[in-house]
């Protein structure tokens, strides 16, 4: 179950938001493999379309980007290529995308990650009053504002989502 009152340590994405005056929430929980969005929204007590996971993609050139996605959808990679001018857009392997963000697969943040990589996000996202995301560690979210993916990563908007 989720814990209450736990410590976490400091990630690259807690200091960077840290750093910025950004204020979050903490929300650690028991991390399962596997278990994804649906997981720890069942952990922590949220509606899974309020967790926001963070993909590491590649567009046909190899250059990486992030997409931030509603935890209970999925992403149309051909809208998404349309909508950034991209010929086709695919999921890195999560060796690749480890080695672009510097997180492991499970615990990867779009803040403070080791290589800058422009960051796109589903429009309807923004319109929620608040998410949670990863916070750099596998078991670990933190709640922002959604106007934090603007003003911190230039986050743009596009319509590219899937319903789960």
């Amino acid at each position: 179950m989720a814990r209450k009152n736990a410590h976490v340590s400091e990630t690259p994405a807690t200091q960077m938001l840290r750093r910025a005056g950004v204020a979050f929430s903490e929300h650690p929980y028991d991390y399962v493999d596997h278990g994804g969005t649906a997981e720890s929204a069942r952990q922590l007590g949220v509606p899974e379309h309020e967790v926001v996971k963070t993909l590491v993609m590649q567009d046909e050139r190899a250059q990486p980007l992030i997409v931030l996605m509603h935890g209970d959808c999925q992403v149309s990679t051909k809208q998404l290529a349309r909508a950034i001018g991209a010929k086709s857009v695919e999921p890195c392997k999560p060796e690749v995308a480890q080695r672009h963000s510097g997180y492991l697969v499970g615990g990867t943040s779009p803040f403070g990650t080791k290589k800058a990589m422009p960051v796109y996000v589903e429009e309807s996202v923004l319109a929620l009053p608040r998410i949670l995301l990863n916070g750099g560690r596998r078991g670990y979210l933190i709640g922002i504002a959604p106007s934090v993916l603007q003003e911190q990563l230039q986050a743009q908007a596009v319509s590219c989502a899937l319903l789960g």
